[in-house]
């Protein structure tokens, strides 16, 4: 007998209210996409409904087998720690369901695609005849703590330059680790090109898009004999829905393994040796349902210690891995979005 199979995206969340309705887009294409699949999606922070809700909505639906999707482009601390707490701590919770975790998007070739698409549509916007041998190509990532997922920010920039022919192409990151935007374009602007694209490789809009495009206006005034372009951010093109559901249809015909080549909770990655083997835990709980700026009408700040503990998961990824620290994240981008 066939179970009855379920569908769960999983987001990070945002105090931004249209970065939460350009995520719930995903659900509604996934829902028009599978017309006969029971979807349901939530967040880890910030926006509601929260992830558990999801699952508990499914679980009252009937669902025996439930397929949760990340909703997130690279594996970094969301996708190898927080969101497998989350699913396995419901399907501790609930034996009698199967519960699969799939991976990332990772680097994919539709992805690079849609990238291509968004910065030709930048370069329609300008009166201006600037050939792409004079045009340097600003890739801009989000930035993370673990240098596997920065890593592959780099690699999409090197896809992007080769592959469309720019004179120069840099890589920057809205927050965690270096070089930021502001300082990548500082550097950028001194190699003497015409024109310096800024692309956001996101999905969705947020508090970090928004700062990209401000620090882009601000270079802009800068230096006024440069052109700058902002290109839009990935967003719901087909190439990122056909992407998605390729990930779920992974699920469905296997195991999705992640490429653990460069994890740092797996291998000796240089500079975090001490990280191999951690517990994983989620790191959400302080600011899980609490809503979006629009619900609140602002920020708030918070330090918290947040105590790790090991269990056993498969989430296609197997390894055990989290942190016993406590930390300050009112000044962390990473816990912005």
């Amino acid at each position: 007998m066939t179970k009855k199979t379920a569908i769960m995206i999983c987001g990070h969340g945002s105090r931004d209210t249209q970065a939460v309705e350009e995520f719930n887009l995903l659900a509604r294409h996934f829902r028009q996409r599978l017309p006969h699949e029971d979807v349901e999606s939530g967040f880890l922070e910030f926006a509601r409904p929260v992830i558990r809700d999801g699952l508990e909505a499914l679980k009252a639906r009937g669902a025996q087998r439930i397929l949760a999707v990340p909703a997130m482009l690279f594996a970094a601390g969301h996708v190898k720690n927080d969101l497998p707490w989350e699913i396995n701590s419901f399907a501790a919770e609930n034996p009698g369901i199967e519960v699969k975790y799939g991976r990332d998007l990772g680097v994919d070739a539709k992805l690079l695609r849609v990238a291509a698409e968004r910065i030709e549509s930048a370069e329609r916007t300008s009166a201006r005849k600037v050939a792409r041998a004079e045009t340097l190509l600003m890739v801009v990532g989000r930035g993370t703590n673990d240098p596997d997922a920065n890593s592959n920010i780099s690699k999409v920039t090197r896809m992007l330059w080769e592959g469309m022919g720019f004179g120069w192409a840099e890589t920057s990151y809205s927050g965690v680790t270096a070089p930021l935007v502001d300082a990548g374009l500082a550097r950028a602007a001194k190699l003497g090109f015409k024109r310096i694209i800024v692309f956001p490789y996101f999905l969705f809009t947020g508090i970090l898009v928004k700062r990209i495009y401000d620090w882009t206006d601000e270079a802009a005034a800068l230096y006024p004999e440069i052109e700058f372009l902002k290109a839009p951010y990935l967003r719901d093109h087909d190439l990122v829905i056909d992407a998605f559901v390729e990930r779920l249809e992974e699920m469905r015909d296997g195991n999705p393994a992640m490429n653990c080549q460069l994890c740092k909770y797996r291998e000796q990655v240089l500079g975090r040796e001490q990280e191999v083997g951690l517990a994983q835990t989620g790191h959400h709980h302080h600011v899980v349902g609490i809503g979006t700026d629009a619900e609140h009408g602002h920020h708030h700040d918070h330090d918290h210690h947040h105590g790790g503990h090991r269990h056993d998961h498969d989430h296609g990824h197997h390894h055990h891995h989290g942190h016993d620290h406590s930390h300050d994240q009112a000044h962390d981008p990473e816990h912005e979005r």
